[in-house]
């Protein structure tokens, strides 16, 4: 009567003559199809030639700012930032600021028209600001 060990060894020995009469078993490749050349029977016809004027392409987006180069919106509005906390008469910490292409937004809540209207000059004379947008609430004691 067969032991387990031997039975055991008999099975690995089973399991690795299919495994190695099953690698060298690929099917093979098969055969491309054929592909005729056919010629044209007329050579085409040339593009018609049009009496409207030739419209140039329109203008690519501005390009977005390469991997690991500062974002010129992002230092832009920090620089407006910074000048509305450091002028007189704008209480700074309660603006915030957005730009999008050199184009700057103004949020927030000021106390008066006359604070308002300091906070949009501060920021139209930032270099590089195209435009403000006054998106700023009066709110009293603010």
């Amino acid at each position: 009567m067969p032991t387990v060990r031997s039975a055991t060894l008999r099975l690995i020995a089973l399991a690795l003559a299919f495994g190695v009469a099953a690698c060298g078993k690929e099917e093979a490749p098969k055969p491309a199809a054929k592909v005729e050349a056919v010629a044209p029977a007329t050579p085409p016809a040339p593009a018609a030639q049009s009496a409207a004027p030739i419209k140039p392409a329109p203008a690519a987006p501005p390009a977005a700012p390469a991997a690991g180069a500062p974002d010129p919106d992002t230092a832009l509005a920090k620089k407006v930032k910074s000048v509305l906390e450091t002028t007189r008469g704008v209480t700074g910490q309660q603006i915030d600021v957005t730009v999008k292409g050199g184009a700057v937004t103004l949020w927030g809540t000021v106390a008066d028209p006359k604070e308002q209207a300091l906070a949009v000059e501060a920021a139209k004379a930032v270099p590089g600001v195209k435009a403000v947008e006054n998106k700023l609430a009066i709110v009293k004691g603010s």
